[in-house]
């Protein structure tokens, strides 16, 4: 026993996260993660982060390694989407004469998006990249969202709110630069209620909670109890002070779904819902349907025009889709107006469903779906083995899909590309611990 003890203290003080015994693309990660402040200041981020997961992607490409080493089927799978989605766009701008302009931003626009997320996930079976790092990397991020978010709500409380600002380097970019702005806390009514709100290193509040709520799940796992303490809290906040109501239904759902693999009366979690709405409904003489409209109408009542205005967006998105049904428009380029022409968003503005279905057709959408499934299935196997860091990857993952109802996944995704290749560094670890497992067993033998 003694000789136990002393052996499980040396290896944990082995294991400890140490930041000299980084490998190369750890380290570019671990302080593009880090200086994630400094990107959002000098208003880079969108270009910083597609750039570097590409980078590292091209630099860590070998021909064997694929050959040897296959990738998972949802890597494939996003590849596959990127192909489906680049032969839309192709249709679509070929529609428009491939007005350059229009082309550049179609392009770009795969290449922060679908593109990123396969090479963020590919990317930790090319290098070695290891779960604690990105772990860590993040933890540390959540320090400055407590710092700047105390330093907005000073600002705000004390100076007043206060007008964005276009970085210096972001006036060097083309295009749209309203995701670009730095923008300070205001106070915007929620229930009725003046509260504080902000989009920290992100272009609109709802993906502030998105990007909490993912950050929160993935500090759960990091060793150092103290800086743990920090980052939770960090992020807790941030999720708060976002306002994003549907971030706030996820949170606890993934919680509960990571209590369905870890607990057996949890697993029949979905029997007991089911027959208390029962007694519920015959005990109050209430129909089904009223018990979803009523929470539903509530959640709504939050911010009232908002969900006006998102439904409105996402009803017109989809009468556009059934102009084109089967490969869509290929190409974001039509908007909609109401309130007598004084508001007016892109169609595909907010629901990542509606969205492809309107951009890349039926075509496209069985890939993306095929992507989403894919990517949750590969969590499942080991999750249901036990593996704690896979069931709050499977987690996470359902509870993104839910808000991709609410924003588009390409435009949010480059806030919390580290997500993915905090996935992709989870299957790396699982097929190896495999690997692992078989080569003893052959030993065995």
């Amino acid at each position: 026993m003694l000789e136990f003890s002393r052996t499980s203290k040396i290896t944990s003080k082995q294991s400890e996260f140490k930041l000299q015994a980084l490998s190369f693309a750890e380290r570019i990660i671990y302080w593009t993660i880090v200086l994630t402040p400094l990107w959002w200041l000098l208003g880079v981020q969108t270009i910083v982060y597609p750039v570097v997961s590409a980078f590292l992607l091209v630099a860590g490409f070998q021909l064997d390694k694929l050959i040897k080493n296959s990738l998972p089927i949802c890597n494939w799978a996003w590849l596959a989407m990127i192909l489906a989605a680049l032969w839309t766009n192709i249709l679509g701008l070929e529609q428009i004469g491939f007005d350059p302009l229009k082309t550049a931003a179609t392009f770009f626009t795969l290449f922060k998006g679908y593109l990123m997320i396969f090479a963020c996930m590919t990317v930790p079976f090319w290098h070695r990249i290891r779960v604690k790092v990105i772990v860590r990397a993040v933890s540390w991020m959540a320090i400055s969202y407590l710092a700047l978010l105390a330093i907005q709500m000073v600002i705000l409380f004390a100076i007043g709110s206060q007008e964005p600002f276009l970085p210096p380097l972001a006036r060097l970019i083309p295009g749209d630069k309203v995701s670009l702005m730095v923008k300070f806390a205001i106070i915007q009514p929620f229930f009725g209620i003046p509260l504080p709100r902000t989009d920290l290193y992100t272009a609109d509040p709802p993906i502030l909670g998105v990007c909490a709520l993912l950050c929160f799940f993935i500090c759960l796992s990091e060793s150092n109890q103290r800086l743990r303490k920090f980052a939770l809290a960090g992020y807790l906040i941030a999720l708060i002070i976002s306002q994003s109501r549907l971030a706030w239904i996820c949170f606890p759902l993934v919680f509960v779904i990571i209590g369905c693999f870890r607990s057996g009366l949890a697993r029949q979690g979905s029997l007991w819902v089911a027959s208390f709405t029962s007694l519920f409904c015959a005990i109050f003489g209430l129909a089904l349907q009223d018990v979803i409209n009523t929470p539903l109408k509530t959640f709504n009542s939050a911010r009232a025009d908002s969900s006006k205005d998102r439904e409105y967006v996402v009803n017109a998105t989809i009468d556009a889709w059934k102009e084109s049904p089967w490969v869509g428009w290929g190409i974001a380029d039509k908007t909609v107006t109401w309130g007598n022409g004084a508001f007016e968003l892109p169609l595909g503005t907010f629901s990542s469903y509606a969205q492809v279905l309107y951009v890349h057709g039926i075509f496209g959408f069985v890939f993306f779906i095929t992507a989403l499934i894919s990517t949750a299935c590969s969590f499942w196997e080991p999750a249901m083995r036990g593996n704690r860091i896979c069931q709050r990857a499977f987690a996470s993952l359902i509870a993104l899909y839910i808000l991709c109802q609410a924003t588009t996944l390409t435009w949010m995704a480059i806030y919390f590309w580290f997500f993915f290749v905090w996935l992709g560094a989870i299957l790396a670890q699982v097929r190896q611990q495999k690997l692992n497992i078989i080569s003893w067993e052959q030993l065995s033998v």
